[in-house]
């Protein structure tokens, strides 16, 4: 059920990175086991430290440096998830879905940053309107 829109909502970007998270994490449990355990264990560490860097963030007074971890781990994303096509562990399609979401992110991280910066406070994480 559809809950309204208010202060306790999370902010919408948390809401898409768990639902990219979900993706990812889905993708990596169908990597051949020796991919799975080295190669697999490394995207889900990142996009999990993602995840926990936006939790942080959306409740922190330090958006900053939060924000600048949380970039920082979607850029290595981006190059694993490329070498994943490329060892033909995803497929072209499911490489450009993941592109697609990780540049969407991306970008909203650096929105709420920007917008983190100008305001030199700790307000709300902005809302998809925002962004």
């Amino acid at each position: 059920m559809a809950r309204p829109a208010g202060r306790n909502e999370p902010p919408v970007l948390l809401v898409k990175w768990y639902d990219v998270t979900k993706w990812l994490l889905g993708h990596v449990d169908s990597f051949p086991k020796n991919q799975r355990f080295i190669f697999g264990q490394r995207i889900a560490d990142r996009t999990l430290n993602v995840l926990e860097a936006l939790v942080e963030a959306a409740y922190s007074p330090r958006k900053a440096d939060l924000l600048a971890r949380a970039n920082r781990d979607i850029e290595v994303l981006r190059w694993l998830i490329r070498m994943a096509m490329d060892r033909k562990l995803i497929t072209p399609r499911q490489y450009e879905y993941c592109c697609l979401s990780l540049a969407e992110c991306g970008r909203m991280v650096g929105g709420w940053a920007k917008q983190a910066a100008t305001k030199g406070r700790s307000g709300d994480a902005p809302r998809e309107e925002h962004l």
